[in-house]
């Protein structure tokens, strides 16, 4: 490992790599309650909002009708396509029989689901390069769930590094995944506002 002029670490090769950036994370005093991720190369770290944690639990929940504990994860790291995207999204589902690579990390290719909370600090990351990542992994469904505005996104049809189908409501309005690999619908009248 080398230390770069400005501070960075390399490895051998002179590259940044997700594996360092993350050894650092995991020796800063990061404080409870936060999420840490790895998005284009820039280390990100929110607080959790009550509104944010109880869209994931209703997230997850309205899941596990149909999926085991198992295939169902939340804020646990997968490394994406493009430069230094190590990502924990909010709500991830894995296919049957997923894998882990040889690193002990799921694999974005085992991926059909992602749900996305915004966090108005990073909303840009999930609407933007995260979005793209997704659809460069050809993740079958995303979901981005905004509770300042009260509305969901989604995005399916991943083709050539893009959603091509979107669909975007209100609150209250059900998330029909039934023509999609999730093949259930979910319900957004508990989502709460912040």
């Amino acid at each position: 490992m080398t230390v770069l002029d400005d501070g960075k670490m390399a490895d051998s090769s002179g590259e940044l790599s997700l594996d360092m950036m993350f050894e650092w994370v995991e020796a800063m005093p990061v404080p409870g309650g936060y999420k840490v991720e790895i998005v284009g190369g820039n280390i990100f770290m929110a607080p959790q909002q009550d509104a944010h944690w109880d869209i994931i639990a209703n997230i997850v929940e309205q899941l596990r009708t149909k999926y085991p504990r198992k295939r169902v994860k939340s804020d646990v790291r997968v490394d994406y396509p493009g430069h230094l995207n190590g990502f924990a999204s909010d709500v991830t589902v894995l296919t049957e029989g997923a894998a882990k690579n040889d690193k002990g990390l799921c694999r974005y290719q085992d991926v059909e689901f992602v749900a996305e909370v915004i966090s108005r600090k990073t909303a840009a990351n999930d609407y933007g390069p995260k979005k793209d990542a997704y659809a460069a992994a050809e993740v079958p469904v995303y979901l981005i769930v905004d509770p300042y505005t009260g509305r969901w996104h989604l995005h399916t049809k991943p083709k050539d590094g893009e959603y091509r189908g979107e669909l975007s409501l209100d609150f209250g309005d059900d998330v029909d995944l039934t023509g999609t690999v999730v093949g259930l619908v979910l319900k957004t009248g508990e989502f709460p506002r912040d």
